[in-house]
C-alpha cells in the first residue's frame, strides 16, 4: 500500500461534516481499500447520527489495539481539496485533521494482515467529529461491550515529538435570558434580556478570567477556561430585547467537575435567566509511567532519533469514551500546522515516521 498516495486520495473527498454524498464516497473508498487486503469491514448507519466505519483483522470486539479517528473536515474552498506537496509538506483540508492519520491506520491494518501479526487490531472512523461525534456515541450504544486494551488516538495533530497524556473536559452551556419587550425609548417599562445576560456573563468572568494573546496569558495553562462562543439577543434596534441567549465553551481539568461548574453557575444567574447543559464529558488523563505508554515512547524516540515529551492539551478527543472503560489511550500524531485554517498542512516525513512507529509498536505488543 502506498501511504502518501492514499493520503492524497483521501484529501480529494469533500467530507465536510454533513456532506452525505462525499462522506459515503470516502467511506466506500476506505472499505474497498481495506477489503482488498482481506480486512473485516462494516459501515454502520444510524437513524439520528452519521455513519461509522470499522475495519479489523478480527470479528471480535475485544481488541488489543484500536485506532480512533474521523474523516469529516471543516468547510474549505474547493482548491483545498486538491492536495499539494511542496517543500516536504502536504497542503490541503484534512491533511493534519486528520486524513493523513486515517491513511496511517489503513497501512497498519494492511501490515497486520499481511504479516499475520498475532494481535487483534482495528480502526473506527467517525464522520461527524467536528460537530460533536454523535456517530461515535450511537456506535458505542449499539455495541456497548466493544472495548480495547490500548487505543491509539492520532487526532491530536501538531507535533510528532509530543505525546499527549491529558485532555480537558469540554462542557458546553447555554445561558437563556427572558425579558419584557417595550419600545427602546421607554426602557423603564421593560426588562432587557440582553442586559441581564451580560450581568450573568460578568459574574461568570469573575470566576473564570479572560485570557488572550493581548491580555492575560497565564504561565500555567492547565486551568479551567471559558469563552463566549455565540451570543444572540434582540430583534430590531428600537425594541428592548425580550429574549437573549449565549453558548459558552468551558474546558475543565481533571481536578474540576461538572457539579462544581453548575454550583458556580447557579450563583451567577439573574432573575429571568437560567442555563442548560448542552453537552459534557470527562477529562482524559493517562499515567505517564504506564508500561505501554513508556514502551511506545521508547520506540518512537528510536524512530525519530530524538527525545519525546509529554504534554497536556485543552482540546477534546473521542478516545474519552474508551478511557472511561479503562483503555490505555496513547495520543500521538504527525507534525503540521494550520488546523481548520487556509494553510493546513502536514509534514510528509512525519506521516511516514508515525506509520513506522505504529507498526513497530504493534509488532512489539504481539510479542508480549
Amino acid at each position: 500500500m502506498n501511504l502518501i498516495d492514499t493520503v492524497q486520495k483521501l484529501i480529494t473527498f469533500k467530507t465536510i461534516t454533513g456532506n452525505e454524498n462525499e462522506i459515503t464516497n470516502c467511506l466506500n473508498y476506505i472499505k474497498d481499500k481495506a477489503q482488498s487486503f482481506n480486512a473485516n469491514v462494516n459501515i454502520y448507519h444510524f437513524e439520528n447520527a452519521s455513519p461509522i466505519i470499522m475495519a479489523a483483522n478480527t470479528i471480535e470486539h475485544n481488541f488489543d489495539v484500536l485506532v480512533l479517528g474521523h474523516i469529516d473536515v471543516v468547510p474549505a474552498p474547493d482548491d483545498m481539496f486538491i492536495p499539494n506537496i511542496k517543500d516536504g509538506k502536504i497542503f490541503g483540508r484534512g491533511t493534519l485533521d486528520m486524513k493523513s492519520f486515517v491513511a496511517v491506520a489503513l497501512n497498519s491494518l494492511y501490515h497486520v494482515i499481511k504479516t499475520k501479526l498475532n494481535i487483534k487490531f482495528g480502526f473506527i472512523f467517525s464522520t461527524d467529529e467536528e460537530t460533536g461525534s454523535k456517530s461515535t456515541k450511537a456506535f458505542l450504544e449499539k455495541f456497548p461491550n466493544l472495548n480495547a486494551k490500548i487505543v491509539l488516538d492520532n487526532d491530536v495533530g501538531g507535533d510528532i515529538t509530543k505525546i499527549v497524556t491529558r485532555c480537558k473536559n469540554p462542557v458546553f452551556i447555554k445561558i437563556i435570558s427572558k425579558g419584557k419587550s417595550v419600545h427602546g425609548s421607554t426602557p423603564w417599562d421593560g426588562i432587557d434580556a440582553n442586559e441581564n445576560l451580560l450581568k450573568v456573563w460578568q459574574k461568570i468572568r469573575n470566576i473564570y478570567p479572560y485570557y488572550s494573546s493581548n491580555g492575560i496569558n497565564p504561565t500555567n495553562k492547565w486551568i479551567d477556561t471559558v469563552h463566549f462562543a455565540k451570543i444572540k439577543g434582540g430583534e430590531v434596534s428600537n425594541v428592548i430585547a425580550e429574549n437573549a441567549e449565549a453558548l459558552l465553551d468551558f474546558r475543565l481539568t481533571e481536578t474540576s467537575s461538572v457539579e462544581n461548574l453548575c454550583s458556580n453557575l447557579n450563583n451567577c444567574m439573574e432573575e429571568g435567566t437560567h442555563y442548560e447543559i448542552v453537552s459534557a464529558s470527562t477529562a482524559v488523563v493517562m499515567d505517564e509511567n504506564n508500561k505501554y505508554i513508556q514502551a511506545y515512547k521508547e520506540y518512537a524516540q528510536n524512530v525519530l532519533n530524538k527525545s519525546i515529551d509529554f504534554e497536556y492539551i485543552g482540546g477534546a478527543t473521542d478516545s474519552r469514551e474508551f478511557a472511561q472503560k479503562g483503555a490505555i489511550v496513547i495520543m500521538h500524531s504527525g507534525t503540521g500546522d494550520g488546523m481548520h485554517a487556509k494553510d493546513e498542512y502536514v509534514e510528509v516525513r512525519s506521516i511516514e515516521q508515525l506509520s513506522k512507529i505504529q507498526i513497530g509498536f504493534l509488532e512489539k505488543l504481539a510479542k508480549y
